[in-house]
C-alpha cells in the first residue's frame, strides 16, 4: 500500500510539470575534451563547439561539481566558462558559448528557457562591470541577459530587442535562476526568476518582441564585447528547454507555476524579496522587425528579422550560414566599390560588409 501511494504522490506530483523538449545537463559530458567530438561533419551530443578562441577547449571551458547551483541534484557538474584575449572571435569580441545539438522544433508554442548562473564566490577572475557581457542569449537578441551596461552595470539586467526591462545585483556566489517564458505563437516574451534553491516566481510580464529561432541559435555562454587581456569566469547549469506549465522548482522539478502573466501586475514587474532588483514598466509599442548590433540578420535556416538600422550592415561572417549586424564604419580601414561592397580588413582576419544605397541586406 505504500509503495502503491508513494507511486501515486508521483504522479500528481509531476503531472502540472511542463515536459522537456531539450536537456543541456553536462551529465553526458564526464570530461570536457567530450565537447571536442562535435564537428560540422559528425554533429554528435548535446551542444554544438566552434564558438570560442585558439587555445585547447580545456582553456575555455571546466566541468566540476562547484561550477553547479548546489540545489540541482540532477546534474553532477556545472559548467564554468572562461573568456579572456585568446578568446577573441570576429575580431573585437571575446566569446565562449555552445549551441544546442537537436533536431527538436525548439522554436513553437509557449517554451521556457531554462538556465542558473553565478560566479566565483571568492571573487577570482569576476566579471567587468565596464564592459558589455551579452549572456545566455538568442542570435536575434530578442532575450538575454546582459551585465556591463545602463542603466545598472553592476547588474544582472534582462533586455528585450536591447530594451532594460529587469534587474538584479550581480553577487559573488550567488546562484541565479532564470527561466525565458517565450510564447513564439504570440510574439511575447517574458522571465521568471529566483536565487540560490528559491522556487521560481514570474518578476516580468511578457512584452511584445521579435521571437524566433532556428532551434540552433541558443547561446549558452558568454560574450564580452571589448578585447582585454583580463579572464572571467561564469558558472552556468540547470540549462533545459520545457513547454508548460513551467516547472518553479529549483533540482526536484515537482513544483510549478502559472505559464500565464496573470499572477503579476500587466504594468511592473514583482520584486524578488531576497535580492534586491530594478524593474520598469513594460513597454507599450511593437518593437520593429529589425536585428539589433551583433544579432544575426541572415544565413541558413534563419527565419528572423534581416533588416538593420543605420548605420549598421548585415553583414557575411560564415557564408552562407551567418550573417550579423555590424557597423562598418567604425573598423580601421574600408573600401567602398560601387556603393555596393565594403570590404573592411580589422586587426584580425577579414570579412566582408554589404551596402547598398537603397538597402542593408545582403545581395
Amino acid at each position: 500500500m505504500l509503495v502503491q501511494t508513494s507511486f501515486v504522490a508521483l504522479l500528481c506530483g509531476s503531472a502540472y510539470a511542463g515536459t522537456t523538449i531539450w536537456s543541456g545537463s553536462f551529465n553526458p559530458y564526464p570530461t570536457v575534451s567530450t565537447f571536442d567530438d562535435w564537428s560540422w561533419a559528425d554533429e554528435v551530443g548535446t551542444y554544438q563547439w566552434y564558438i570560442h578562441g585558439t587555445e585547447p577547449t580545456s582553456h575555455y571551458l571546466a566541468l566540476d561539481p562547484s561550477y553547479k547551483n548546489p540545489a540541482d541534484t540532477a546534474e553532477t557538474n556545472g559548467l564554468m566558462v572562461t573568456i579572456d584575449s585568446t578568446a577573441e572571435w570576429n575580431s573585437d569580441m571575446e566569446r565562449t558559448e555552445l549551441i544546442p545539438q537537436t533536431t527538436q522544433n525548439l522554436g513553437t508554442g509557449n517554451l521556457f528557457y531554462h538556465f542558473s548562473l553565478s560566479t566565483d564566490p571568492t571573487g577570482l577572475n569576476a566579471p567587468d562591470s565596464t564592459l558589455e557581457h551579452q549572456i545566455l542569449f538568442f542570435e536575434s537578441h530578442f532575450t538575454e541577459i546582459k551585465y556591463g551596461v545602463a542603466p545598472n552595470p553592476t547588474d544582472l539586467q534582462w533586455m528585450v530587442s536591447s530594451q532594460f526591462q529587469w534587474g538584479t545585483p550581480l553577487v559573488p556566489g550567488t546562484w541565479y535562476n532564470f527561466a525565458y517564458d517565450i510564447d513564439f505563437t504570440g510574439s511575447t516574451v517574458g522571465l521568471w526568476f529566483s536565487d540560490g534553491s528559491s522556487p521560481l516566481t514570474k518578476v516580468a510580464n511578457n512584452v511584445a518582441a521579435s521571437t524566433s529561432t532556428n532551434s540552433e541559435d541558443f547561446h549558452v555562454g558568454v560574450l564580452r564585447i571589448v578585447n582585454t587581456p583580463a579572464p572571467e569566469n561564469w558558472y552556468i547549469s540547470g540549462v533545459y528547454i520545457e513547454n508548460g506549465p513551467i516547472t518553479t522548482a529549483i533540482g526536484s522539478g515537482n513544483s510549478t507555476g502559472s505559464s500565464s502573466s496573470s499572477s503579476i501586475s500587466s504594468s511592473s514587474a514583482t520584486s524578488v524579496t531576497s535580492t534586491p532588483t530594478t524593474t520598469i514598466s513594460s513597454p507599450s509599442s511593437t518593437p520593429t522587425a529589425t536585428a539589433p548590433e551583433y544579432g544575426q540578420c541572415g544565413g541558413t535556416g534563419y527565419t528572423g528579422p534581416t533588416t538593420c538600422a543605420s548605420p549598421f550592415t548585415c553583414t557575411a561572417i560564415s557564408p552562407p550560414y551567418y550573417y550579423q549586424v555590424r557597423n562598418c564604419l567604425r573598423r580601421e580601414s574600408y573600401w567602398m566599390l560601387n556603393w555596393r561592397l565594403v570590404s573592411v580588413i580589422p586587426r584580425t582576419g577579414t570579412w566582408n560588409c554589404y551596402l547598398k544605397l537603397s538597402e542593408t541586406n545582403p545581395p
